[in-house]
């Protein structure tokens, strides 16, 4: 071999070794093992319960309420204390209503039978208050539509206002029923070719039965199986809380409720003809809670 080529090959011996030094010996380098992703378990950040009126109730809650997106699914567990507290706030303290306001995004889907989900929500919150005894006229339902709701693995932490308001007095002779059930209990049976109204416990699809509806519901059975040309007709109507064309496609879908518990109970269901109004037909002012309650209805006639 000769001394040229000889140089070749220890200038490039030199060259690896030097190489092998600097990266495995000086860097350390050569028995690194590849990083590894980090495994950590996501908290969600969650904004504490606050309920204040003015200086006669202060509280705070360790946590919040927790609401599936698209829904009213909640979790109380964390602020029960709280709302026992106000529960005995109200029902100890008279002239005194309860705000209870529900948020959803716009980007949300509706899965529920209420105009938006956070109405579902404030009406999930207000029937817990319900069903522990305190009065309907103590509690005002309301919604906000908000852009900038976070939601935490497909979960809202709060997501629910509460105010309070002196409730106005009225004349009890010329006050409007306070509840779904007194409304329904209101409508009376005439005639099966007059309009009678179903109303509907919260976040139920069954409208809630008396007597009078009964009657007629079985006075139409009798009537439409002896008269093939005529026609149960359903229709739903809504308060305006939501926008016009999303209350015209909840209406419809309140009277085809009705109609599949009418089919159930033996009316034919051809003879069963649904239609929804909207917000276009109210019974009385929405500017009230009482007024939109009274507006949330399915009517029914025979024709």
């Amino acid at each position: 071999m000769s001394n040229s080529k000889i140089w070749w090959v220890l200038l490039a011996v030199w060259i690896a070794g030097s190489s092998y030094w600097h990266v495995c010996r000086i860097k350390q380098l050569c028995d690194a093992q590849p990083a590894l992703p980090q495994s950590s378990s996501v908290i969600p950040v969650v904004e504490p319960l606050v309920i204040s009126d003015s200086s006669s109730l202060q509280l705070r809650a360790n946590g919040n309420f927790a609401f599936a997106k698209n829904g009213a699914t909640t979790n109380f567990t964390s602020v029960l204390p709280e709302l026992d507290s106000v529960y005995r706030y109200l029902s100890a303290k008279s002239g005194k209503q309860i705000v209870i306001t529900g948020s959803f995004s716009p980007s949300e889907v509706n899965h529920t039978t209420f105009a938006n989900p956070g109405e579902a929500r404030a009406q999930a919150i207000r029937q817990w208050f319900l069903s522990k005894g305190l009065p309907d006229s103590l509690i005002v339902v309301n919604s906000v539509e908000a852009k900038n709701l976070v939601f935490q693995q497909d979960t809202l932490y709060g997501g629910i206002d509460f105010g309070f308001r002196n409730i106005v007095v009225s004349n009890p002779a010329t006050t409007a029923p306070q509840s779904e059930t007194d409304l329904a209990n209101k409508e009376r049976f005439e005639s099966i070719f007059k309009p009678i109204d179903l109303y509907f416990p919260t976040a139920s699809s069954e409208y809630i039965k008396t007597d009078q509806n009964q009657l007629f519901i079985a006075e139409a059975k009798k009537f439409l199986s002896d008269h093939a040309d005529k026609k149960l007709m359903l229709t739903g109507h809504t308060d305006n809380e939501d926008s016009a064309e999303w209350n015209l496609v909840l209406s419809r879908k309140r009277a085809n409720f009705v109609k599949k518990q009418f089919v159930a109970l033996g009316l034919p269901e051809n003879r069963i003809i649904t239609d929804g109004k909207g917000e276009s037909e109210p019974k009385a002012s929405n500017e009230t809670a009482q007024g939109k309650r009274a507006n949330r209805r399915v009517s029914i006639v025979v024709k």
